[in-house]
């Protein structure tokens, strides 16, 4: 789809004159002097009608530029002659205030005084007839229509333990800003037929540049018009690729450090990892040494918040506590200390025995079970429920004492999770 822009002619030399966009670098290109006027010279502006390709950006048509429009030169305005205002443009008319009741003859439901009852309708006896209209009490609240609570029914007692469903959420840690410096001065410094190409690397890789490039092929067969040479993109793109990619990569490198203490673990740790698919310069191995050192800093004050929890759980003798910060560390790598892990084995195997309450014993096993050292938590007792019992039987596996508990033969412990690795490429002898 064509577009119209302002351009600024830089050369005329015989059939072909080059061009740029009015007061700016970029786009630019050439076009052929048959779409300009005659006697056309540098400097001179026009609007033009431009399509974008993979190819580049192709001039369609030529249009002079839009000057002021001369303001009725031969007299020609039309004058709306003014009307005589003899009063006021509005009328306001209020209504009278009291009347809420319905006037004579006000619709098919208006009844006249004297009257009388309004007659009852053959065997409706369901209901007795009220004689004394003022029986009924006044309405709690006051009067309809003055805001007063409808038959008195109390306003609704919040459910204990819960909040407001309106009230404002909890704010969650921002990820690293999103930055473009270096992807703008990496198309900065490419010609205007290598942009289009770029733009689609940095938008999705080659997948990307090969279907636009496909989709443009398409609908230019369709038109009837030229196919673009699909080879020929290809190879600027696998060119283009590697400075796409370290851009792009400094971009977040740059997103990552400007965040600082505030990022999190887990969007710092991508950014140094991803640092290994990319060929990097002496300003990119600067930044990857400022992250890494970055990245150090805070697994370990990580570590140390961890550790001193975990301490601070075997001291207060909470079990639970301690298997649940055992079982989640902040960083993959890191492990209990084997005198605290033996601590909270011996804290553990004391906590599990028959007094327990059986909602406590089943959520103490299963944190249990998922600590580091379920083989080594030996509980003392299964407390007398069914659920307890048919719980001990399903973790047998993972804590050995509870079968010698049951009775049971000790089952092999579960099998190991092993990741499938890809398969190495053959490499060329």
């Amino acid at each position: 789809m064509s577009r119209r822009i302002e351009i600024e002619i830089t050369s005329v030399n015989g059939e072909v004159a080059t061009w740029r966009a009015a007061g700016a670098k970029l786009p630019k290109g050439s076009l052929a002097t048959s779409l300009l006027p005659s006697g056309t010279t540098a400097g001179a502006e026009f609007r033009a009608d431009v399509e974008q390709n993979m190819e580049g950006v192709e001039v369609l048509a030529v249009l002079p530029v839009k000057t002021a429009s001369p303001l009725d030169l031969r007299g020609e305005r039309i004058v709306i002659a003014p009307k005589a205002h003899t009063g006021p443009d509005i009328q306001v008319t209020y209504a009278p205030k009291g009347g809420k009741g319905r006037r004579d003859g006000d619709g098919p439901r208006g009844r006249r005084d004297g009257d009388g009852p309004r007659p009852r309708r053959e065997g409706d006896d369901s209901r007795p007839r009220r004689d004394d209209k003022g029986s009924r009490g006044p309405r709690a609240g006051g009067p309809a229509g003055e805001g007063g609570d409808k038959g008195g029914r109390p306003a609704r007692p919040a459910r204990p333990g819960t909040n407001d469903r309106r009230g404002p959420r909890p704010e969650r840690p921002a990820g690293p800003p999103m930055l473009t410096v270096h992807r703008n001065a990496f198309l900065a410094t490419l010609n205007p037929e290598q942009l289009p190409v770029a733009e689609q690397l940095l938008r999705g890789g080659l997948p990307a540049v090969r279907t636009a490039v496909a989709e443009q092929n398409k609908t230019a067969t369709a038109q009837g018009r030229t196919t673009v040479n699909a080879d020929a993109i290809d190879r600027i793109a696998t060119d283009l690729l590697g400075k796409a990619n370290l851009a792009m990569w400094k971009d977040r490198a740059a997103g990552a450090q400007s965040a600082g203490r505030d990022l999190r673990l887990r969007d710092l740790r991508p950014v140094v990892t991803s640092a290994k698919t990319v060929n990097l310069d002496d300003e990119a191995r600067t930044m990857l040494k400022d992250l890494q050192a970055q990245l150090t800093a805070q697994i370990d004050v990580l570590s140390t918040e961890w550790l001193a929890k975990i301490a601070a759980a075997i001291e207060s003798k909470n079990a639970l506590e301690a298997l649940t910060l055992a079982a989640r560390p902040p960083e993959f790598r890191m492990q209990v200390a084997s005198e605290s892990a033996a601590a909270i084995a011996a804290l553990a195997s004391e906590s599990l025995n028959e007094n327990l309450a059986p909602a406590q014993w089943i959520v103490l096993v299963q944190a249990a079970v998922a600590s580091p050292m379920h083989r080594t938590i030996k509980p003392t007792g299964i407390p007398a429920d069914e659920t307890c019992r048919n719980e001990a039987i399903k973790v047998a596996g993972a804590v050995p004492e509870l079968a010698k508990l049951l009775g049971m033969r000790v089952p092999p412990p579960p099998p190991r999770t092993v990741t499938p690795r890809r398969p190495r490429p053959a490499t060329r002898s």
